[in-house]
């Protein structure tokens, strides 16, 4: 739709919804540019409102937390679509069940269930996303996904439809989920196992130092850049990198982390461009060298 067009058929969402918006603040590699329409939804019934509105007529692309996240530096032909304060919302159902909006951070997730004596959520602490992105791509660290606590997904269609979606209806592999794009998380509700607040804690604990000693952290990074071939070896994806790509290759200000070389930083003032070739460049090296094709883990708006 031009322009015009949508700013008249979106007008009643006032500042709300804004045009040529910029991207670049709000991702963790600081990179990218302007998208088309940047809707900020604060309410279920506003954001079903918006999408009957576009009647899917506009590419969606829903922006969580930005951890996992490289935008183009052109202008995204479409609408982002940012969930306000009110899809964070985490609470307990019984004693065993909590239930978080999807724009919750997942460590917030790791945080309640510790104070609620719950385990199984120990390693969200680690992850640097949102539950609705957590959901999107099965995420994971430690032996442990996404799929092994969640019981069922509450989630809008691009045409402003709710509908429920039980765990046991979905197909989940390694980083990767058998539900649709077109679909907006706006819930999710997790089984806990009732523990020992002391040694829930301390395993918390454990795996964030675990982190911490093999990942880079408090710089533009955006996580795991491409996922483990699981199905193709038993080597992890930066063994792979480290044996196969001059570790200080660069391209502009888009470098290989020094502390774990599956993770790509922006140094500075890195583009899309920059990154993408450093992204092309290591997957061919790692393809040439060894014959196993890596798949990003890493999400690309363009």
């Amino acid at each position: 739709m031009e322009t015009n067009e949508l700013k008249n058929l979106l007008l009643e969402f006032g500042d709300n919804v804004r045009f040529e918006h910029d991207l670049k603040k709000k991702n963790w590699f600081n990179i990218g540019g302007k998208s088309k329409v940047f809707f900020k939804a604060e309410n279920l019934k506003e954001l079903v409102n918006f999408l009957k509105k576009l009647k899917g007529r506009e590419k969606i692309f829903i922006l969580g937390a930005g951890s996992n996240t490289l935008i183009t530096d052109n202008l995204f032909d479409g609408v982002v679509i940012k969930l306000g304060r009110n899809f964070g919302n985490i609470s307990l159902l019984g004693e065993d069940i909590i239930i978080a909006g999807s724009a919750a951070l997942d460590k917030a997730l790791s945080d309640f269930a510790i104070n609620y004596n719950l385990s199984g959520f120990e390693f969200l602490s680690c992850i640097p996303g949102t539950i609705g992105g957590g959901i999107r791509m099965n995420a994971g660290c430690f032996g442990n996904e996404f799929k092994d606590i969640l019981i069922s997904i509450q989630a809008i269609d691009i045409f402003g439809n709710v509908i429920n979606l039980p765990a046991e209806k979905i197909k989940f592999e390694y980083r990767k989920t058998s539900l649709s794009d077109d679909l907006v998380f706006l819930s999710a509700s997790f089984k806990g196992v009732k523990g020992d607040q002391k040694k829930i804690k301390n395993f918390t604990n454990e795996l964030k130092l675990k982190k911490e000693k093999a990942q880079p952290t408090r710089i533009k990074t955006s996580g795991s850049t491409f996922k483990n071939p699981i199905s193709q070896t038993k080597k992890k994806v930066w063994e792979l990198i480290k044996d196969s790509v001059p570790l200080d290759k660069n391209f502009g200000d888009a470098c290989i982390s020094d502390k774990h070389c599956n993770f790509f930083v922006n140094k500075g003032n890195a583009t899309f461009k920059d990154m993408s070739k450093l992204i092309n460049f290591v997957s061919k090296r790692v393809l040439e060298k060894t014959g196993i094709s890596l798949e990003k883990e890493i999400k690309i708006l363009e």
